[in-house]
């Protein structure tokens, strides 16, 4: 800085220490918000001691570095003794913001300032006595752009002749500023401050203490709102697969209801046991929450499924599965399917002179899984391949299940040829497994 000084002015001097101030915050609240742990301090008002002390340590300590650089360097834009404390109170509360001044005042202390350690404390405690009154929605809202509408604020608090919080959180840096100005005059040497040379500058201090301490709520308000958006897509994607979940499942029981009354009079033992089968599948339902399953786990719901299927159809119904044995493991929709299982027993099969066979098949194959039900039916033409995908239940569930959960590139695809038989056939990403685990 003592270099820079011959071939600056003093007044450029101090603009360029006031804009690299500003820089040091910015960096620095952005490379704190990158860390999950201080997100989650964010997006919750309720804290516990722990995680204030992380907050107050992960701020303090890298503020209470530049005030040492500002000691030995002589650097003074690493100072941000008033913004750091203020800040912290701000943000987690008053003993919180008091323990960040101590952090930043104390090595302030072997350079014989005095004053440094108290006032640093008292801009924490201030900071922490403006939340408690404040609303904290209103200390989010402080942002730099606050003197584009400041006019408004103090019109609205002129009119209504009641406080308004921008303004107050405006007054809050600028009046500490002050202080420090006076002190710093008063007692040299006792108290750091950047020292303005002239209106200009004077004006330029007092900016630059704002932003210093409204740009790092602005960048952690957006980290906020950021988290709480991919929050609401996590339930929103949950809520779409909890209601599409409960249509399939109403779909199949109705359906094997209605098989079970037209039997109760002429076969009762084979109702009677299809019952017992629907109990037992309603049952092993009712205890899985799990939204998704390993392909062996939904081949064996498949297996009560079609032990249901087969007390109907008798031999009529051959059921033959080819399964890769490095794709048992990979983690897929739960009742994905028994739709499409179902879909080629009603359509293909039964209507069949003589019955047919249903085969389920899966391979990996170019970093994906492809899951096939196809059968040995009669087949769709074209216009009722379009109304099963689209006017059916189960179908066109599983296809919107399919791209809720893994986008549009992901979908279910049918192909039928008559009297040949139907395929229905799914792609399922290898990230799919790492995704469940991860979340």
């Amino acid at each position: 800085m003592a270099q820079q000084a011959q071939f600056l002015s003093a007044q450029q001097v101090l603009l360029v220490t006031l804009i690299v101030k500003v820089a040091i915050v910015v960096i620095l609240t952005t490379m704190l918000v990158r860390y999950h742990r201080f997100r989650d301090l964010l997006t919750s008002e309720r804290r516990a001691w722990p995680m204030r002390a992380f907050f107050a340590f992960g701020l303090g300590v890298p503020l209470a570095a530049g005030v040492v650089a500002r000691l030995l360097l002589n650097y003074k834009a690493a100072d941000l003794t008033l913004e750091g404390a203020l800040l912290a109170g701000l943000v987690t509360g008053t003993w919180a913001g008091a323990l960040v001044g101590a952090l930043l005042g104390a090595p302030a202390l072997f350079a014989h300032e005095w004053a440094a350690l108290p006032f640093a404390i008292g801009c924490g405690l201030a900071g922490g006595a403006l939340r408690e009154m404040c609303p904290k929605e209103e200390i989010w809202r402080f942002s730099p752009f606050i003197f584009g509408d400041l006019h408004r604020y103090v019109w609205r608090m002129a009119r209504k002749l009641e406080l308004d919080w921008q303004v107050a959180l405006l007054a809050a840096p600028i009046g500490l500023e002050l202080i420090r100005q006076v002190l710093g005059a008063r007692w040299p040497g006792r108290l750091f401050f950047v020292q303005p040379t002239s209106v200009f500058t004077t004006a330029l201090v007092f900016l630059t203490t704002v932003l210093c301490v409204a740009t790092p709520l602005k960048i952690w308000n957006n980290a906020r709102i950021e988290h709480r958006l991919r929050e609401q897509e996590k339930l929103l994607m949950k809520a779409r697969i909890d209601a599409l979940s409960r249509q399939i499942n109403p779909h199949f029981l109705f359906n094997t209801l209605a098989s079970i009354s037209s039997l109760i009079r002429t076969k009762p033992e084979t109702a009677r046991m299809l019952i017992l089968k629907l109990s037992s599948m309603l049952r092993r339902m009712l205890r899985s929450q799990d939204h998704f399953v390993p392909l062996r786990e939904e081949l064996a719901s498949v297996d009560e499924y079609l032990d249901i299927e087969r007390v109907r159809f008798g031999p009529q119904l051959q059921v033959e599965k080819q399964i890769s044995p490095d794709t048992l493991d990979l983690l897929v929709p739960s009742m994905i399917l028994q739709p499409l299982i179902e879909n080629s027993i009603k359509h293909g099969i039964t209507p069949k002179v003589g019955g047919g066979r249903v085969i389920i098949r899966s391979v990996r194959e170019k970093g994906r899984t492809l899951i096939e039900v196809s059968d040995n039916g009669l087949g769709m033409s074209e216009d009722r391949l379009h109304s099963a995908m689209t006017g059916g239940i189960g179908l066109s569930n599983v296809d919107e299940r399919l791209r809720v959960i893994y986008g549009a590139t992901c979908t279910l695809k049918l192909t039928s040829a008559r009297d040949k038989g139907t395929v229905a056939r799914i792609e399922i990403p290898d990230m799919a497994e790492q995704s469940h685990h991860s979340s």
